[in-house]
């Protein structure tokens, strides 16, 4: 019997605030343990929450980002629970009136090659809640400490449908969310430091069938890449459960990313009584229209649109969209350029593989480059000019990266103009034949390729700053082609 996964996400994303949700309290990562805390975090008598407009702000936009409806009120609820992590032995959140509702995350899953866009799809979204986070608890060999640096961060949970069928679904689904965020400043969302954090709910049943299977959720997965390791291999284990006869228990497990093995952690025979009821010291708040278009007015262009524009209006292979758009400062980069006048082709490709390379292996952000977008239009404009050829353009890159000169002024420092002087490239020519009648030959008799012996040579010859196409015209002239 063939099986087909069932997948819901519950993704938490700390918003990025200078300070925590209901206190001013700086909200930050490394600090010293129980340095980043005040009455109001550590629920002290008498301390009353202050609500933080910005993360409201945040989440709103973030609604938008993801085409969420917004609600027109949303209110405050006491989540309760008593845990180490929470010095109020609550939490506030939001339960029966989040702040945004509906929505989806645009994926792309993986095409037959890295070259080829893959199928695209949108994953449902229940809703978007805001809440503080909780504190950390670090466990040792004989006790477990509670740092409470991190409680009262503004998190945001983000709820899917179960539309997701495959572990790759999912990892496009975090991959695509994680970009929307960071370029939409909503969130750095770095894993390693919890900012987003993700716990999966799986299930199976037959393919055909639609009733869903008994779920199990997947907890402790701290990396997008982790994320789709520990479906894929809960997938296959509740497969192997049930062709053996077995049955699935509704549990929560725990995923090793480094072994790749699973535990559980506790059994979900029945959902968790948290008593939710309104927070009496927070009043309801209620977005209006004014609101709603102020933050409208932020929202940057989503990432596969921009995508789509690219492949459009600019006609870029989708291997440099994919380069140029998931990063913001490049997307930029790449726009000013064409700005300047360079053909966007051109441009990109020399932000994509020149400029790239350059970076990764001098170790540095294209922040700390020399090389702006001026001086890209510029090199660009000499080599479609025919001032320097191709070749030559990438020695000029290679300098004006070290120096930041602009590349004009290279060119004329180091004598690499093209040389379009007919008299020489006959020369050159002419002895570039004389030195090899095989090719001759080879041309003459029809083999086309073989030109490029002779073109080869004369470009050796000049050091490669003869015109290729002057070179082309005067071998061919040469030959009696």
């Amino acid at each position: 019997m063939k099986y087909e996964a069932v997948i819901g996400l519950e993704v938490h994303v700390q918003l990025r605030t200078a300070s925590k949700m209901f206190t001013r309290v700086a909200a930050g990562y490394g600090e010293p343990e129980n340095t980043l805390v005040d009455p109001v975090v550590l629920a002290l008598p008498g301390a009353l929450p202050v609500l933080n407009k910005e993360a409201l702000d945040k989440i709103i936009k973030a609604g938008l980002i993801l085409g969420c409806d917004i609600a027109p009120v949303c209110k405050w609820d006491r989540k309760n629970y008593f845990y180490p992590d929470s010095p109020k032995n609550y939490q506030i959140s939001q339960y029966d009136q989040p702040i945004c509702l509906g929505g989806a995350v645009e994926i792309e899953l993986p095409g037959p090659s890295r070259n080829v866009m893959g199928e695209h799809k949108k994953i449902a979204l229940t809703r978007i809640h805001l809440e503080e986070d909780v504190g950390k608890l670090n466990h040792g060999a004989v006790e477990s400490l509670v740092d409470y640096n991190r409680a009262g961060t503004p998190l945001m949970e983000i709820v899917s449908e179960p539309d997701l069928r495959s572990a790759d679904e999912a990892f496009a689904f975090l991959t695509s969310l994680r970009i929307a965020l960071v370029q939409g400043g909503i969130s750095d969302c770095d894993m390693e430091k919890g900012q987003m954090r993700c716990d999966a709910n799986i299930s199976i049943r037959p393919v055909g069938e639609t009733k869903l299977g008994t779920k199990v959720e997947l907890k402790n997965l701290n990396s997008i890449s982790f994320v789709r390791d520990g479906i894929a291999h809960e997938i296959r284990r509740q497969i192997a459960v049930v062709e053996a006869g077995g049955v699935i228990v509704q549990e929560t497990r725990d995923y090793d990313g480094q072994t790749g093995a699973s535990q559980s952690l506790r059994s979900k025979e029945m959902a968790h009584d948290y008593r939710y009821f309104p927070d009496p010291d927070l009043m309801p708040v209620k977005v209006d229209e004014a609101w709603k278009a102020r933050i409208k007015a932020t929202v940057p262009e989503h990432h596969f649109d921009r995508q789509r524009r690219y492949l459009d209006q600019f006609g870029l292979p989708y291997t440099q969209t994919s380069v140029l758009v998931p990063d913001t400062a490049y997307s930029a980069y790449f726009e000013e350029t064409v700005a300047l006048g360079a053909k966007p082709q051109a441009a990109a490709n020399l932000i994509c593989n020149n400029l790239l390379g350059e970076l990764a292996a001098a170790q540095l952000e294209l922040s700390a480059s020399k090389v702006r977008p001026a001086h890209i239009a510029s090199l660009v404009k000499l080599t479609e000019s025919g001032v320097i050829s191709s070749s030559i353009a990438k020695e000029v890159f290679a300098a004006m990266f070290q120096s930041g000169e602009m590349p004009d002024v290279i060119v004329e420092k180091q004598g690499l103009k093209q040389s379009s002087d007919t008299g020489e490239l006959e020369k050159w020519v002419a002895d570039a034949i004389t030195a090899d009648p095989k090719a001759v030959a080879q041309f003459k008799s029809g083999n086309e390729k073989a030109l490029n012996a002779l073109k080869g040579a004369v470009m050796k010859a000049s050091k490669g700053k003869a015109n290729p196409q002057l070179v082309d015209q005067i071998v061919r002239k040469q030959l009696g082609a």
